[in-house]
């Protein structure tokens, strides 16, 4: 084929192009010229372009510089006819089956966690009550988790077994000695191992170490067990820590002020037991129980702070005297959602979680 007849079988198809193109009046109209004249299997620039293989070697480069030109050009006529039409190609007709009075489609989002609601509602409790918040680290080093809280070296708390210490802390514990001239230090320099804390009590010994007294805080965050997760029991979870200490604190003061914490979050007259406990970091020491929807329920323990605590930061045990406590943040949050298996509040399966959309 020469070139001439080629040239003229694209003029042609963008003449008739043209034409159709200008008297489209509707997004239907377009997409069926877009199809007639550039459809991939069929279209009429695509026959054309078969026969750019017949055109003889000498004439080819002109041939293709001429299909580049025409193809230019009738894309450009179907975007004008698009523009014109308007809407972005849709028809009148389309555009009108739109109602701008309906409401519009909601948006998903995410929304907070049950153990993340929880923590706020507690803080916000116990604000009212004269407590403030205090944060600590989370890997923490033995004297700060044990030794500082009145933890003997035989205490089955202290065992490796129970407790995630870390691989890469320093493989020597510090003596007996060391730690004796190091009471009180929190600058991080003790030797001996690190793990992830065991408790939130961590908390209450470096605020103790560093705040003026009277004290009035709480600490709540994630604690580390090896425990085999069951529907009660976590390798992570949450508490919440209670110091208050001042002159002439008493047992007294602990009854109301969980009593009063226990009023707030559960609603109604909650009433509140102590059971006699031991804990190595209070005396006396109790369990706590609230009696609520016609049962006893444990939540925790308390208990005043022991004199060797005291004397471990550097506080005179015969001027100040407090109280501290500890209550599962899971423990609350199930109780007041209703949630009978603690492995779902960490399954990340959002058909569960939004059920506490607030």
């Amino acid at each position: 084929m020469s070139l001439d007849p080629f040239v003229r079988s694209l003029d042609a198809m963008l003449e008739e192009a043209r034409a159709l193109l200008s008297s489209a009046t509707s997004a239907e109209d377009l997409e069926a010229l877009r199809v007639r004249f550039t459809g991939a299997k069929s279209g009429a620039l695509k026959t054309i372009q078969k026969g750019l293989a017949e055109v003889s070697p000498e004439d080819r480069p002109a041939a293709g510089k001429r299909f580049n030109e025409v193809r230019e050009s009738l894309q450009a006529l179907m975007d004008e006819a698009s523009q014109r039409i308007g809407g972005g190609g849709r028809s009148k007709a389309t555009r009108s089956r739109i109602d701008p009075t309906l409401p519009g489609q909601r948006p998903r989002i995410g929304v907070v966690h049950p153990i993340t609601q929880t923590i706020e509602h507690l803080k916000e409790i116990m604000g009212r009550l004269g407590f403030t918040v205090a944060e600590g680290p989370e890997i923490e080093d033995e004297w700060h988790n044990f030794v500082a809280l009145n933890i003997p070296e035989d205490h089955p708390a202290r065992d490796p077994l129970d407790n995630f210490y870390l691989a890469t802390a320093k493989s020597a514990s510090p003596s007996r000695d060391a730690m004796e001239t190091n009471l009180g230090s929190n600058d991080g320099t003790i030797g001996g191992p690190r793990l992830l804390r065991s408790q939130t009590s961590t908390v209450q010994i470096r605020v103790m170490e560093n705040e003026p007294l009277p004290m009035r805080i709480i600490s709540l965050g994630r604690v580390y067990r090896p425990d085999a997760p069951d529907a009660t029991h976590f390798p992570m979870f949450h508490q919440m820590e209670g110091l208050w200490v001042d002159e002439h604190v008493t047992m007294a003061q602990l009854k109301s002020v969980l009593k009063l914490f226990a009023t707030s979050y559960l609603g109604g007259d909650v009433k509140v037991r102590f059971r006699p406990s031991f804990f190595p970091f209070t005396e006396p020491s109790v369990e706590v129980d609230y009696w609520w929807n016609d049962q006893w329920i444990e939540f925790g323990g308390a208990g005043m702070v022991d004199p060797n605590v005291f004397r471990a930061v550097n506080i005179d045990s015969e001027r100040w005297s407090g109280f501290a406590f500890g209550l599962g943040v899971e423990r609350l949050c199930m109780r007041r959602f209703g949630i009978t298996d603690i492995r779902d509040l960490y399954r990340s399966d959002v058909r569960f979680l939004r059920q506490f959309a607030t």
